[in-house]
């Protein structure tokens, strides 16, 4: 009995002093925790005190700020980190949801209102629950009115029928280049979609980089439960898809595809056609800043040719705030994002709208580059153009030492300097035409006309095809790129493991270094029929004779080439030669990346750098793309005036 009445005694001392202690405070806050740990407790009356530790938390009020109630602190900005509540420091789900139901309005803690002097009003008991609570249930989508005007959505579904224009205030539908339409000031009353941004704005991005973008992109919001992002979902899934449905008269499912992406300065995504078996409509709605075209960000529509492949950009759509882009998705639905020029952030909601999926047509085959065997120059052009310490027959030993451990190798200072240096000069001739490569949706970038180059890179070119090159690549890399090169059989036995760059080996008796009889050596160009059969990763022709394809490829803002589904897919030796690229940051793009087939991860990287010859062997799983150069590469302009890029010669070698 004495123990329990001490231990009596003790709790009332312990709760003695709670009582005194002014009701604005939390026992939380006292023990160290946070408001937000009593946020859901408490009334109007309770919520108006302040304490001097509460105060501690705002940054400092300048002289000429009146006294501000504690909920102004959380509408400071970002750039405010010492307040406790501001959305850069982590906002409460809760309070996060007060501030946007009472947008427009000052409100303090719970829903009270603030007035002008800076007092709270206070809230009678069992008065309505306040704004703030039912903001966070009711927040509903209301899309603008001319949407439910019967007569217009029938005028829509006529012209989208009959491929032809609309012109309303409300909504705008375009037949060309594709089927698509513009719905400005889509979503009715702007506090809602300021509230739709900034929760959009709370989300976690993850980075996106690959081939085909740049750009930071949400998780799936099928499900999110902020109540906004809520309330957009369900308006178009429900009104917006019967609204589309009645116009393009395709059957939409009730659930969509949709996420939100941000588009920063560099970000891009390139040429595409959306197409995926059972997505019928694709929509962008965008919450952006002011936007002007050079801002870029613009969406860029596609003209297509005979064989459903982009050609031009016929239309670019500028971004808008509160504006809805949807488009048909067809086999001629290309598009891009370009890229974004300024430091504004393009915020959009985009997705599929989904339905019964249409036939396809045949993938288009394009011809690829001509393939061709080595023509017959002997090893004295390589003496001619090649850094002697890679004609060494122990440099060549070593090197194919390393290529055979790593399958790719760099080799720097590869011409000799005064040869590097006329290469260079040649190529800033102008009298060089260069053509556009493409499609956009495969690549873009300029190639030379090689029938218009000087004598200087004809010859350069030469080297490339020749069978000395052949040999000696041969002797880099271990492959069978000529005749006289071990094969593996040979190898495995202990014969010639190595040629010198002459074309003599110790298990071989000197050969001519002139064409072949008909009955002769199986690499003679014009006998493919008695070459052996071919096999995986032979000449399409069917012939086993070493060949190469290639190219010289300018490069410059706005350049990239994807990977794509028709990209060969068989053993070939890459090789790439570097010029013009002082000062190129891989900040700018322009290296070349090597991926696993269906997968992001990049197995290798190949930056540009002057006077390098690059090695790279791939094998049919192994995809390549150059990666799409940004606008930072215009500020090397400030160090070189004449560069606005870089060349490379471009090869491919097949055994």
């Amino acid at each position: 009995m004495v123990l329990s009445s001490v231990s009596g005694f003790v709790c009332w001392i312990y709760l003695f002093p709670n009582w005194f202690t002014p009701r604005g405070q939390p026992v939380c806050e006292r023990l160290g925790g946070t408001t937000d740990m009593a946020r859901s407790g408490g009334n109007g009356r309770r919520e108006r005190w302040i304490t001097s530790r509460q105060r501690e938390r705002c940054p400092p009020l300048t002289p000429a700020q009146p006294s501000a109630p504690r909920a102004a602190c959380r509408d400071r900005p970002r750039s405010a980190p010492t307040c406790p509540y501001s959305l850069a420091n982590g906002f409460p789900s809760g309070l996060r949801a007060i501030r946007l139901a009472t947008a427009g309005k000052a409100r303090g803690p719970q829903g009270v209102a603030v007035r002008p002097d800076g007092a709270m009003a206070t809230k009678r008991r069992g008065a309505a629950v306040p704004a703030a609570k039912r903001g966070r249930r009711e927040a509903r989508a209301e899309l603008c009115a001319a949407l439910g005007d019967a007569a217009l959505r029938e005028r829509a579904g006529v012209a989208w029928a009959r491929g032809e224009q609309l012109q309303h205030e409300a909504v705008v539908l375009e037949p060309a280049p594709f089927r698509h339409g513009v719905i400005p000031g889509f979503l009715a009353g702007p506090a809602f979609t300021k509230a739709l941004q900034d929760e959009l704005l709370d989300l976690g991005f993850r980075e996106r980089r690959n081939d085909l973008l740049s750009l930071r992109q949400s998780e799936e919001l099928g499900a999110s439960p902020e109540p906004h992002v809520a309330a957009l979902r369900h308006a178009l899934c429900e009104e917006f898809r019967v609204w589309l449905s009645a116009v393009t008269q395709i059957v939409l499912e009730p659930t969509i595809d949709i996420s939100c992406a941000k588009y920063e300065y560099t970000d891009v995504l390139l040429c595409h056609d959306d197409e995926l078996e059972g997505r019928r409509i694709a929509f962008i709605l965008y919450l952006v800043p002011p936007w002007e075209k050079s801002d870029g960000g613009t969406l860029d529509l596609y003209s297509t040719d005979e064989h459903f492949q982009p050609q031009q950009i016929t239309k670019s759509l500028v971004p808008s705030w509160n504006t809805l882009v949807f488009f048909e998705v067809s086999p001629i639905s290309f598009h891009q994002v370009s890229e974004v020029l300024s430091h504004k952030c393009r915020l959009s909601v985009s997705g599929w709208f989904h339905g019964p999926a249409v036939a396809r047509p045949a993938q288009h085959i394009e011809t690829p580059l001509s393939r061709s065997p080595h023509i017959p120059y002997d090893h004295e052009i390589l003496y001619e153009w090649i850094n002697l310490v890679y004609l060494d027959m122990d440099s060549q030993a070593q090197i194919q030492e390393e290529f055979e451990e790593q399958s790719e190798i760099l080799l720097k200072d590869f011409l000799k300097k005064e040869k590097y240096q006329l290469l260079c000069e040649a190529l800033e001739n102008k009298e060089i035409q260069w053509s556009s490569r493409g499609p956009a949706n495969k690549r873009l970038y300029e190639a030379a006309e090689e029938d218009s180059l000087p004598d200087t890179l004809k010859k350069f070119l030469q080297l490339l095809r020749s069978e000395a090159l052949f040999l000696l690549l041969s002797n880099f890399t271990g492959l069978k790129l000529h005749f006289l090169a071990p094969s593996d059989e040979n190898e495995d036995a202990g014969e010639g493991p190595a040629v010198d760059t002459t074309g003599h080996s110790s298990a071989k008796p000197e050969q001519e270094e002139t064409e072949q009889p008909a009955n002769g050596n199986p690499h003679q160009p014009h006998q493919p029929e008695n070459a052996p059969e071919a096999k995986d990763g032979e000449m399409q022709s069917g012939s086993g004779t070493p060949v190469c394809a290639g190219e010289l490829r300018r490069w410059t803002h706005g350049h990239y080439t994807l990977v794509h589904d028709s990209q060969a897919t068989e053993f070939a030796l890459d090789l790439l030669f570097f010029c013009g690229c002082e000062d190129w940051d891989p900040e700018y793009g322009g290296f070349t990346s090597y991926i696993a087939k269906g997968e992001d991860e990049e197995l290798l990287t190949v930056n540009p750098e002057d006077n390098c010859l690059a090695l790279v062997y791939r094998d049919k799983e192994t995809m390549k793309f150059v990666k799409y150069i940004n606008h930072r590469s215009l500020a090397r302009l400030n160090k070189h005036p004449n560069r606005t890029g870089f060349w490379d010669f471009s090869f491919v070698y097949y055994e």
